[in-house]
């Protein structure tokens, strides 16, 4: 477990080991790294049913093959945010140990730019590679914004996207409410 502490400076710096860390430097000093997440996720045909009704989609194509096929796929293919899924499992890894440090119930997402290279179909096994391109601070507030690019098991581009998150250390932060905004941000995914 770890304390959160504000230096004299205002930095906010987390106590581990009885070394001071301070966040936004370490989050600084990671720009340029990249990891790939470590395992695929595949999609399934249920699984495009599930949330394409989860998130009010009625097109055929998520629902049924045969209007899929009619549009030139072999299977369902998938919402266009059900990329998300994917994306929530790399922010996971990103903020639980490359960036780490932060509450996660003191990230918001603030930005995010697309660029689908083809649809998510039944059977794709997703890889993702993120890459921490840029950081700075503004107001008090650490701006993070991340490329991530989504390969299929053929290493296929399927996605690329960026993402901008805005994240805040330090700040004291009911419990009750942290741990709702965990339950959200951070569903597992079954």
């Amino acid at each position: 477990m770890t304390d959160a502490l504000v230096s004299d400076d205002s930095v906010d710096v987390t106590e581990q080991a009885g070394i001071q860390f301070d966040v936004a430097a370490h989050a600084k000093s990671m720009v340029g790294h990249h990891y790939r997440v470590d395992d695929f996720y595949e999609v399934g045909r249920e699984k495009i049913r599930e949330y394409a009704r989860a998130v009010l989609d009625g097109h055929p194509a998520h629902y049924d093959e045969q209007a899929a096929k009619g549009l030139g796929y072999d299977g369902l293919i998938a919402p266009l945010t059900f990329v998300s899924i994917v994306g929530m499992i790399a922010q996971r890894k990103l903020f639980e140990e490359v960036v780490t440090g932060y509450d996660l119930s003191q990230i918001m997402q603030t930005d995010q730019r697309l660029v689908f290279h083809r649809p998510i179909q039944v059977g794709d096994r997703l890889f993702c590679d993120v890459y921490l391109e840029d950081f700075r601070q503004v107001a008090g507030s650490d701006i993070i914004t991340t490329k991530n690019i989504i390969t299929d098991q053929f290493d296929n581009l399927v996605l690329t996207s960026w993402t901008t998150l805005v994240g805040r250390t330090g700040g004291e932060v009911d419990a009750n409410i942290a741990h709702a905004v965990k339950d959200v941000m951070m569903h597992e995914p079954s």
